[in-house]
């Protein structure tokens, strides 16, 4: 276990007046604690919020600006016309523990992420490999069943970490990584501790330690920034005190995009839901400048269909299910549900609960009645992700890209359309740009036509902190608080 050390007491007379702590250690504010640490283990965005890029790290990585670069694969070369990947890995990478990280760790952390009984929540990062092997200690040759040109941005994601065979089972309660930060101390309920690394590979940080506060209610966050308890709120919860933090120095306001495709998500194989008139009615009863008014105070861009407004690759399907109660009542008579009754499952995102109620109340007037539960982040992920207990729910997916999830037939939302899942192999195969725009475009376009979900907003990334700090995210290409390159400023 890491511990932070500190330089007598002089210095701790002038750290109390925040003369000196706030050069070298950073507390950020997360609204959900993870369920776990470990992100190839678990399906919770608030695992990589933690870890991803300041614990553990992969063959790449996401730059801030969404740009896929090396990590700890300093180069790849491509062969077998898109299907060979050979990556050259770093030389001098250590694990926390000081072992030395080469490609037998990568060769293991690819095995156990495909694995029949694996428990990676992205498994599908990971289908297209028929083989690895270890060329030499830094060498690793991947081949794949197909040409697959989007394999280096699948290998960044949180889910494609390495991790040793030694320490990888106990990467849920105490993480051991190659990153610039080591796991220091988990408090449960409260927060999550890290310190620099100094056997680090790459540049130092600028910080010495950092520490994850969990905050779940909104008036708590607002109370913790405005006292200084913590220093930076990343995807800030209670978005209508923004305007008194721009109007105060002591802040900066940060706004930017996420990845979050914000939904109201439909169980496809629940009673009269899998009745695609019975979903394209609540589609139509969804007002969505009224949810993102109200739930998030205008912040968020609205979305018909799953793929982020900012990509290149996005198709605008808004006016397909248009705000139109009278064709939503309509449409509830001709399936037989005029007098439908659902239940809503909420988990503790401020977007989530206020957006619920919003959403409960246009349901109202088009005749459906829902009933409301407010579940925790774990009996949410418990009884809606996993036991997919549930009708309806609101979520945000933040996951880059991952138009993929409707070709899971077992996903929760339980989507089985095997004209789509046909479209993703393709999607798979396919290297030239222009049909790969055609084949998302038709992706899209297909869950939209179903109304497999309710498409609400693109997740606006909210955050404040302290004014003095600099190099915090603007965007969010993936779910993430990387603070390598976070400092504290005069």
């Amino acid at each position: 276990m890491f511990t932070r050390h500190f330089l007598g007491t002089a210095v701790l007379a002038l750290a109390a007046s925040g003369a000196l702590a706030a050069q070298d250690h950073i507390t950020i504010g997360m609204a959900l604690e993870p369920p776990n640490l470990d992100p190839t283990g678990g399906a919770a965005a608030a695992i990589d919020e933690v870890v991803y890029a300041n614990i553990f790290e992969g063959l790449t990585r996401f730059a801030p600006d969404g740009a896929i670069v090396p990590g700890l694969a300093e180069s790849w070369d491509v062969s077998g016309e898109g299907a060979v990947y050979t990556f050259h890995l770093r030389d001098g990478v250590s694990f926390h523990d000081g072992s030395k990280m080469d490609g037998e760790d990568v060769v293991f952390s690819l095995e156990r992420a495909r694995t029949e009984d694996s428990t990676n929540a992205q498994k599908a990062l990971f289908a297209g490999i028929e083989t690895v092997e270890l060329v030499d200690p830094l060498t690793v040759k991947v081949t794949l069943a197909n040409p697959d040109g989007a394999f280096p941005f699948k290998m960044a994601w949180g889910d494609a970490v390495i991790l040793a065979p030694e320490t990888a089972e106990q990467a849920a309660t105490a993480p051991v990584g190659t990153g610039p930060f080591a796991f220091d101390n988990w408090t449960q309920g409260d927060s999550v501790d890290i310190a620099r690394y100094d056997g680090y590979w790459g540049a130092a940080p600028a910080l010495a330690s950092a520490t994850f506060k969990f905050i779940s209610d909104p008036n708590a966050a607002f109370a913790a920034m405005m006292a200084g308890d913590v220093d930076a709120f990343p995807n800030f919860p209670a978005p209508e005190t923004l305007m008194q933090f721009e109007a105060n120095p002591m802040f900066k306001v940060i706004v930017g995009s996420t990845e979050g495709e914000t939904i109201l998500s439909i169980n496809n194989k629940s009673g009269p839901l899998a009745d695609v008139k019975v979903r394209k009615a609540i589609a139509h009863a969804i007002n969505r400048q009224e949810i993102i008014d109200g739930a998030m105070h205008g912040y968020g861009t609205p979305i018909g269909t799953h793929f982020a407004p900012h990509n290149p690759d996005y198709l605008d399907l808004t006016g397909q299910s248009a705000y139109d109660p009278a064709m939503a009542k309509r449409l509830l008579e001709e399936a037989g549900q005029a007098d439908l009754k659902l239940r809503l499952a909420l988990p503790p995102p401020a977007y989530a609960r206020r957006g619920g109620e919003i959403v409960a109340a246009q349901l109202r007037k088009v005749g459906v009645q829902t009933e409301i539960s407010n579940l925790e982040w774990a009996q949410w992920l418990e009884q809606v992700f996993k036991g997919k207990d549930f009708d309806l729910t609101i979520v945000s997916h933040t996951e880059p890209a991952d138009i993929n999830i409707y070709a899971r037939p077992d996903y929760y939302f339980q989507y089985d359309n095997p004209e789509f899942q046909a479209l993703m192999v393709e999607l798979e195969k396919t290297a030239e740009p222009a049909r790969r725009t055609e084949i998302l475009h038709a992706a899209q376009k297909m869950i939209a036509d179903d109304y497999v979900n309710g498409y609400l907003f693109q997740l606006a990334k909210t955050g404040v902190a302290n004014s003095k700090i600099e190099g915090l995210w603007e965007n969010a290409p993936t779910q993430a608080n990387d603070l390598t390159g976070v400092r504290w400023i005069d």
